[in-house]
């Protein structure tokens, strides 16, 4: 009886060890690889194998779309960096270049044309700065997370007619690089929404500890995000919480737009 029960055991469970041997020789390197039961496997081994290869299906699409956002992501902000390179950098220059020659021909008045040349020069020194602000905020490295997060909203304010308020804590725990940049982009990429997109007059830009996690709360009066933006720069925000087990959520308020970010503490990456 023992040598039945045993040979039958194993007739039954050979489905299950096989599949489970798939599971374990699934690599993300390399998709494509899916279970294929065999005949003579019951019902319940079948229904797990097709519930697994639809969940190795999800999971190869939104890998390769993560991909396709990630690279338009960076092909669009490349876009935007030689753009502004060109527009304002670039012409700039040129501008010096042409008034050193002017400045040359004209011997009379080259020191007016010199100091006309230092001003030019410091201004694209200027605009140089700012872009490489934009790509590594360096006031996240110097002042912290908070103080940063000030000079940002201080930034938006002068921009235009909206006003940002701020109630931030400054007894923040311990948080790492990554997960500090994430939340300073976050709360960039909604301020610069609330600006640019949804015409808001106020906004409030909150960072509190929270029940075990660190709440960022960007919430504005305006009219709303296009779907346009929702698409591009919300999925970027996605994208960036789930770098960090955070949980993005986007409510729609009367009037505008709250954008939370809750971040917890106990799994940020060191």
């Amino acid at each position: 009886m023992l040598a039945v029960n045993l040979i039958l055991l194993r007739r039954v469970l050979g489905p299950l060890r096989r599949l489970a041997t798939v599971m374990g020789s699934v690599e993300p390197a390399q998709p494509g690889r899916r279970a294929e039961p065999s005949a003579s496997a019951g019902r319940e081994v079948v229904a797990l194998a097709e519930a697994l290869n639809s969940m190795l299906d999800r999971l190869e699409d939104e890998r390769r779309e993560s991909g396709r956002r990630a690279l338009v992501a960076q092909e669009s902000e490349r876009a935007r960096i030689a753009r502004e390179l060109h527009d304002e950098v670039g012409q700039t220059l040129t501008a010096v270049a042409l008034r050193a020659e002017q400045a040359a021909a004209e011997p009379d008045r080259r020191r007016e044309a010199l100091s006309e040349i230092a001003d030019t020069v410091q201004r694209s020194l200027d605009d140089v700065r700012r872009i490489g602000r934009e790509l590594r905020p360096e006031a996240l490295d110097d002042l912290g997370l908070v103080n940063a997060l000030m000079a940002l909203c201080s930034r938006i304010g002068r921009q235009g007619r909206m006003k940002v308020r701020r109630e931030l804590d400054g007894t923040l725990p311990a948080l790492s690089d990554e997960v500090e940049l994430v939340i300073y982009r976050v709360a960039q990429e909604a301020l610069t929404n609330a600006l640019r997109h949804a015409d808001a007059r106020e906004v409030t830009v909150s960072l509190q500890p929270r029940d075990g996690q660190v709440v960022l709360s960007v919430a504005d009066n305006g009219c709303g995000m296009p779907a346009r933006r929702r698409e591009g720069g919300i999925g970027g925000m996605r994208e960036r919480a789930m770098l960090i087990g955070a949980e993005l959520e986007i409510k729609s308020c009367d009037p505008g737009t709250e954008i939370r970010l809750a971040v917890p503490v106990g799994s940020t990456p060191e």
